[in-house]
């Protein structure tokens, strides 16, 4: 069933973003409205709009519900698990380094005062 619903909500998305390119901007209007292109429309001068209005209402309504349906059905898919569950007291382990003689500077300088000349 999720897979079904997961064909459809692609296949709407595509179509709308499909209806979405095919439609003309509002500046669009002026142009036509002087007989420029009249009669190069498919859909006539003004069956255009309402049409392609009507079916991207449509085809964004289908896109909202789809998505609400699928984030229900992928909601209960996704099964809860308890975090704090697999804590179990592992012990630290320490080691501790001696510091060895070559560790520590030697000093060439005269040892009797710590003032430099």
């Amino acid at each position: 069933m999720y897979e079904i619903f997961l064909v459809v909500y692609l296949i709407t998305a595509l179509a709308l973003i499909g209806m979405v390119l095919i439609q003309q901007g509002k500046g669009a209007d002026m142009g036509s409205s002087f007989g420029a292109g009249a009669s190069a429309t498919v859909f006539g001068s003004s069956g255009a709009g309402n049409f392609m209005t009507k079916t991207t209402t449509v085809l964004a309504s289908a896109f909202f519900v789809l998505s609400i349906i699928l984030g229900n059905l992928t909601a209960g898919q996704i099964k809860k698990t308890d975090e704090w569950s697999d804590l179990s007291p592992v012990p630290a382990v320490e080691t501790l380094v001696a510091p060895g003689a070559e560790d520590v500077p030697k000093s060439t300088e005269n040892k009797g005062s710590d003032v430099p000349k």
